[in-house]
Order: structure tokens, then sequence, then C-alpha cells
């Protein structure tokens, strides 16, 4: 009987590199000259016909901007240890992480901010955040102020898009959803298969057109998201950023992210500052 052969590790990472390339739309010669290494070899290395060095690997990664879970990943598959750590972020090591998170969504009141993982949930908000969400969706369970909140988490992006939370009060949901889409497709385009597996279930959401489940890859995206949310009789008006923490060396801190929200008008402005007095809407 014949025994299997081990994969190759040349062959399975080629496939990868190539992915990531093709989603940065860099060609081989882009690439190899950014990298400084020759177009032959970048080629040989998709093929599978060279196997790469591990510094190799992670200079090409960098090149590409891959997330350090995919670095891992294609390291993995090039029969190398993983180069970044993934921490918990109820580790004991991360109380720093959680104390600054603390910080930053405090600094925000009396506008809502909330930080989120890699998967778009949700790990803590600051009081103005649960108590807007609490207006719109009373039976929504956010955890409280700038707690950190365990697994199984609310998800952002499931919330925005279920009748029974968010979706009913958004003036302007279709633009919302459509650019939230597109950047989930962005990341469901490279190799998050968590990203692929939130799409395809907000994809799949009543009401969602079908021209939507065409992924635009070409429009840039927003540099920051208008948001309309009814109240009463009354249209709050905000637009919101999304920032990341900067040249992190652990896939859970590079994965976090943090929507902030600011008024786009003085009306909601003077609105969201009542509500932090204990104004009744």
């Amino acid at each position: 009987m014949a025994t299997p052969h081990a994969p190759d590790p040349a062959a399975a990472v080629g496939p990868l590199l190539r992915r990531w390339r093709n989603a940065r739309r860099m060609s081989q010669l882009d690439l190899a000259l950014t990298a400084g290494v020759s177009a032959r070899h970048v080629s040989f290395l998709e093929t599978g016909r060279s196997r790469p060095s591990r510094d190799m690997l992670l200079a090409l990664a960098g090149v590409l901007d891959v997330p350090l879970r995919d670095r891992n990943a294609m390291l993995q598959a090039a029969g190398f240890a993983a180069a970044y750590r993934e921490t918990a972020l109820n580790d004991p090591a991360m109380a720093d992480i959680r104390q600054a998170l603390e910080l930053i969504l405090r600094q925000h009141e009396p506008f809502g901010a909330v930080a989120m993982d890699g998967g778009w949930n949700i790990v803590m908000a600051n009081q103005a955040y649960v108590r807007f969400v609490a207006a719109l969706a009373p039976s929504l369970k956010l955890p409280p102020p700038l707690t950190f909140a365990p697994p199984p988490r609310l998800n952002a992006l499931r919330l925005l898009f279920d009748d029974a939370g968010l979706r009913q009060h958004v003036v302007n949901w279709p633009r919302l959803a459509r650019e939230l889409l597109a950047r989930l497709s962005r990341e469901a385009s490279a190799t998050d298969e968590r990203a692929a597996a939130l799409l395809r279930d907000l994809l799949a959401t009543s009401g969602v057109p079908d021209d939507w489940r065409e992924p635009d890859l070409d429009t840039p995206l927003a540099l920051v998201v208008p948001v309309e949310v009814r109240l009463g009789d009354f249209t709050a008006r905000f637009f919101t950023t999304i920032t990341t923490l900067g040249a992190p060396q652990d896939v859970t801190l590079q994965e976090l992210r943090i929507e902030s929200f600011h008024a786009a008008d003085a009306a909601t402005a003077t609105l969201i500052r009542g509500m932090a007095g204990g104004q009744q809407i």
C-alpha cells in the first residue's frame, strides 16, 4: 500500500500569495520591484516551483499589507511557525489594552463610540452608545457602559440589518448598508472566512436587493459614513469614523476597530447633549 505524500509547502503557499497579490491589484512585476526581488522569483513562488524562506514570505506579506492573522496562515502553509501571537482580550496581559479602550471611549462622551473585534462583534461601548441604542431598541441587551463584553457578543452589523434591531430606525439605511457591505466584501475577498460568512448572512437578509450580491470592489470606500436616525419626529444626523490601532504585533489588537459617532448638525449635537443630561426623547 502506497504511503501518502505530505503536502508540498511550496504548492500550498503559492495560491495564497497570488490571492493576496490579486486582492491588492498588484502585478508580479509590481510586487517584485517593491520587495526587491525578481518577477521570475515571484512567479516561481506562486506556481510552487520555488519555496519561499520565512524572511521572504514575511517581506512579501509586508508589501501586500496582509493582516497578521493571514500572515500566520501563509507561514504555516509554507511549513513555518506562526510569527504573531493572538491574545484573548480577557487575558490578564490585555489589561492595559482594555483600560486604553475604556479611556478612548470615555473621552468621546457625550457622543457614541463602540469598540469591535475583527468579526464586527461589540467588545465595549461608551455610555452614549448604550443610551442611544436603548432609546431605539430597548429589547437589545448591550453590556453595561465601558465594561468588557465576553463572548458571545452582539454583532454590530447584524444589529443594523435586523428589523428587530436598528434597521427600522435608520433613515438612510440603503446607503449605509451598501457602504458597510462594500467594506465587508473587501475583507471577504481576501482570505477572511469570518467576513465571508457574515457577508453571506447579511446578503440573505430579507429586503436586501439582489443586485447588492454582486461585490463592488472598484468604488473607493467613503472616508466618513453618514448615518441618519429617526427618533420620534426628529432625525438625528451623524457621521462616523472607524479607527484602528497603529502597528500592533498581536492579531487581536490589529483586528480591533473603534467606531466613533459625530454630530453632523447643531440640532443633533443639542439632542445628544440633552440625552446625556437626562432629557427624555
